[in-house]
């Protein structure tokens, strides 16, 4: 998980309250606060604390230790400096500590180093460099249990930092006053840990109606739009992709949050991972994919396990037949390779319909080289 932090340590409260409150609600992990306004940010909300102390005594779930100051980079930095021994005993006592620096040129791109053998993280800030720092200490510290934390400004800069050598930073310290910004970097974390999942087009082969059955509707706390669903399926490595119920229809009102996704025996994809859709409850994270695989996380806010009539969907892909168990509904809906949908009342031998498929079998959720027959 990539960390997101918000910059609110300019001692004036109305402008840092703005700044945490608008991360709070945008879903950041830390604020970076001054020692003193560490009770205003607790009546805010939850969330974790970093606060510039050197008090083994702090509230504060994070020390930040470096001077809170652009400086004018000429001070000599060495082994001796007291910042890295104040990180050191801190660490020691069994605080958890952030090295904060300024790397205005290569001296303090070392000392960096130094003082995150002694630290959780290092935040390190920019003044006229992008990359090159930050793939130095990147490639410098892998080997060190230390997360670095990237100084930015914008979501394009997120961007950077998060995929920078791949691996890309831990987190960013978010330094804006734009509120939208604030929430389009959020957006640009969530993107930057959802790789896009490979769909393929899978011809059907069979439709049959069979009996009563346990079925499960996943209702979720994020609306879905058009093109957008959860991949689910009989077999772990053959999923299709189930369409929210996102659209009107003559008989019931559109309810975009819910996928009614199929027989409680089934499987459904969560990251690299599937769970039984009977496993499923209220709080588990989700993943919503849409038609070019696309994903974003949900947090499933109800399950609703009843009895239904049942529809048996049969697909061939790379010459293996995959199936599935949906309700036998007009409103449950597969999705063609264009994005539409399509009613399992009206699919037919012959259609195509958008699926994800592995070469690789599962066990207890997770991909295997092994040989596991499913029918």
């Amino acid at each position: 998980m990539k960390y997101l932090w918000i910059k609110a340590d300019s001692n004036v409260w109305d402008n840092d309250k703005e700044r945490i409150t608008t991360a709070l609600e945008s879903g950041f992990d830390f604020t970076l606060v001054s020692e003193d306004d560490i009770g205003k940010v607790q009546a805010l909300g939850n969330i974790k604390i970093a606060a510039h102390t050197t008090s083994e005594y702090s509230n504060a779930d994070v020390l930040v230790i470096g001077k809170n100051s652009e400086g004018d980079g000429t001070i000599p930095l060495s082994e001796s400096s007291e910042d890295i021994k104040t990180a050191e005993k801190l660490t020691k006592s069994g605080k958890t500590v952030a090295g904060y620096v300024v790397i205005h040129n290569k001296e303090y791109e070392a000392f960096a180093s130094k003082i995150a053998q002694h630290c959780k993280y290092l935040i390190v800030m920019g003044t006229d460099w992008k990359v090159i720092p930050l793939e130095n200490l990147i490639a410098d510290l892998q080997s060190l249990d230390v997360e670095i934390i990237a100084g930015i400004t914008d979501a394009a800069e997120t961007k950077l930092a998060l995929e920078t050598l791949e691996h890309g930073s831990d987190g960013v310290l978010v330094d804006t006053d734009d509120a939208s910004e604030i929430k389009r970097i959020a957006d640009a974390r969530e993107k930057s840990e959802m790789k896009p999942v490979e769909l393929t087009a899978a011809t059907i082969t069979k439709v049959k109606p069979v009996s009563m059955g346990d079925r499960v509707c996943i209702d979720t706390c994020s609306l879905m739009k058009l093109g957008e669903g959860m991949l689910i399926g009989s077999q772990s490595n053959g999923l299709f992709l189930v369409h929210a119920e996102s659209e009107e229809s003559p008989y019931v009102a559109a309810r975009p949050f819910r996928v009614n996704a199929g027989a409680v025996h089934a499987y459904i994809k969560i990251g690299e991972k599937t769970r039984y859709l009977s496993e499923m409850e209220a709080g588990d994270d989700v993943l919503i994919v849409n038609k070019d695989g696309e994903q974003k996380k949900a947090v499933v806010g109800r399950v609703k396990i009843e009895k239904r009539p049942l529809m048996l969907i049969e697909a061939t892909v790379n010459n293996t037949t995959i199936k599935t168990l949906l309700q036998n509904a007009e409103t449950i809906k597969l999705v063609k390779p264009d994005g539409t949908p399509l009613s399992v009342a009206d699919i037919k031998e012959g259609d195509e319909v958008l699926v994800h498929f592995e070469d690789t079998a599962r066990h207890f959720g997770m991909q295997i080289e092994e040989t596991i027959i499913e029918k």
